[in-house]
């Protein structure tokens, strides 16, 4: 059992010296290198750049960003904000410019840690001038101070430095209604309460003091990497981290960490499963996994290809993931558990479990966090790994809790006898992308509705790779669009505009396609509300038998 008033940096500061020369995290450094941290080598360099960060006088309670994809240094620099006294504040790798702009001014950054990035030079002109930054040893070519040079002449921090319970660890920043981000504010004592929960659940399922492995590879600032990898690793002391290098070797990054619990999203599922029936059909491999002198054999060599043979444990979140999917996974001998839960409860919500995994279900609530539904079906959850609120956004807390302190998820669900829980639909515009990633309707559809051919437009997708948007044309078109050569102007038209779209939005947020609406939206058809809003639940409705196909056609503009 976990002791509840041992914090994340009490724990960390146990496993520097039990663990000392063990290695903590595996970092690839490429042409098939690898660097081994060992807990007294992370450590020693977190001492180091904490010292560092002190002696630059920061304001008390500042906030450090990092900007980086995942990576050791990533780890040791969120160590090194801790232990000086302030809060971490992580930016997605991926996020353009004038994003990585608003959160830096916004969180009122001192200092920003640039690590690994892919497109550095577009991210760039996002980061103000004055702000002092930091670069880790994978960072793209720049003239900022280097973290080796840094720990290379700098004397470690000494002692214990603890933090209170109430001291903000971290700023989660994640996308408004709006598409504006808001940052969730996460003190140490909520986030040690969310991993040791994890944790423990993690030990129920296959046994107490176990060594475990990980791949990171979602990125950390997304709360469900940060929790479950990081924070969790930080508890736990004897989960070794792998890092992933780039996307052109993760498989060759999944086979070198043999992972013994492997998180992912939906996405990444269904790809593997489409890796899988490219090399054998559907059809022949579920004949092979019926034969029982093969099935065993099969089922071993798959998974061994994919790299998930050693996997003990393997969990999906942060979108659906589609009940059949989990079966086949279930059918190859994968223990695959699906979990819902939020930033704004540091991932710590429900998950399924040994007796509790009916597919279609997120399972029971953890331990400690209850959950209710509301009279509008909405879920309303409370969670030890509770956000403190919205930083700088007291009208947003005000909207976010209940009167008793539960949050609302915005998620619309059913509890099953047993305390499973159901998620069937949408209460916010937002929604997710199998990527994991929000999308926020508004912004993409004022920018579509701006296109003369347009009346009205809606934003949809969820669970699909994509989102997708159903337009509605203007009057003058619709009455022509039998005319031949009206249609292939409408097409032309519209697939420019798709991709004039896309290159202005991020690339979570990208359409798929446009799909043309049969008839106009109206009061009468139940498509709009009296004051002319789009009923989304109501078109969604209309069409959910078709998406899937419009989804495998793959046209770029779509009649419905």
């Amino acid at each position: 059992m976990q002791d509840p008033d041992v914090l994340i940096l009490e724990k960390i500061y146990s496993h520097e010296k039990t663990y000392a020369d063990e290695v903590f995290m595996t970092q690839p450094v490429g042409h098939g290198q690898v660097v081994n941290y060992t807990w007294a080598q992370t450590m020693d360099q977190a001492r180091r750049m904490a010292a560092h960060l002190k002696s630059r006088g920061l304001p008390r309670a500042a906030k450090v960003a990092i900007l980086s994809k995942n990576c050791a240094h990533f780890f040791m620099a969120e160590l090194a904000i801790w232990m000086a006294g302030y809060t971490t504040v992580a930016i997605f790798p991926t996020e353009q410019a004038d994003t990585v702009k608003f959160v830096l001014e916004h969180s009122e950054a001192s200092l920003l840690f640039v690590g690994k990035l892919d497109e550095w030079h577009k991210q760039s002109p996002g980061v103000p001038t004055h702000l002092p930054c930091i670069a880790f040893p994978l960072a793209p070519a720049n003239a900022f101070e280097k973290w080796d040079d840094i720990v290379a002449h700098t004397d470690g921090m000494t002692g214990e430095p603890s933090r209170e319970a109430n001291d903000l660890a971290m700023i989660i920043y994640t996308s408004g209604s709006t598409g504006q981000p808001k940052g969730a504010m996460h003190c140490f004592g909520h986030i040690t309460a969310a991993a040791k929960g994890i944790i423990q659940q993690m030990d129920d399922n296959l046994g107490s003091n176990r060594q475990h492995r990980m791949l990171s590879y979602l990125p950390l600032a997304h709360v469900f990497e940060r929790a479950f990898v990081e924070s969790a690793s930080f508890i736990h002391g004897r989960m070794q981290v792998f890092f992933a290098e780039s996307l052109d070797t993760f498989i060759q990054d999944l086979q070198r960490a043999k992972p013994t619990i492997f998180i992912s999203v939906p996405r990444l599922w269904l790809k593997f499963q489409q890796g899988v029936f490219a090399k054998m059909p559907a059809r022949k491999l579920n004949t092979l996994l019926s034969i029982p002198i093969l099935s065993s054999v099969v089922r071993k060599k798959i998974l061994a290809g994919l790299g998930l043979d050693q996997v003990e444990l393997a969990g999906s979140g942060s979108a659906p993931l589609p009940p059949d999917l989990i079966r086949w996974y279930r059918r190859l001998g994968l223990n695959l558990v699906e979990g819902y839960a939020m930033t704004e409860d540091f991932a710590y919500s429900h998950s399924q479990t040994k007796d509790k995994n009916d597919p279609g279900t997120v399972g029971p609530p953890y331990p400690g966090v209850f959950v209710r539904i509301s009279p509008e079906g909405e879920v309303l959850i409370k969670s030890p790994g509770q956000m403190v609120g919205y930083y700088k956004r007291p009208d947003l807390d005000s909207q976010s809790f209940t009167s008793d302190g539960f949050f609302k998820t915005g998620d619309l669900g059913s509890r099953l006898p047993d305390g499973q829980l159901k998620i069937t639909g949408r209460l916010k515009e937002q929604f997710k992308t199998s990527k994991g990633k929000y999308v926020a309707p508004a912004p993409i559809e004022n920018r579509l509705n701006a296109h003369p051919m347009i009346e009205l437009s809606m934003v949809s997708g969820s669970g699909f790779d994509k989102a997708y948007a159903m337009v509605v044309l203007a009057e003058h078109l619709r009455a022509q669009i039998h005319k031949d050569d009206v249609r292939l102007q409408v097409e032309s038209e519209l697939s420019a505009l798709l991709n004039q779209v896309n290159q202005q939005i991020a690339d979570y947020e990208q359409l798929k396609m446009l799909v043309i609406a049969k008839e106009a939206w109206s009061i009468e058809n139940g498509c709009l509300t009296p004051t002319m809003k789009i009923k989304r639940s109501r078109i969604e409705f209309v069409v959910q038998h078709d998406v899937e196909k419009w989804y495998v056609d793959s046209q770029s503009v779509v009649w419905a």
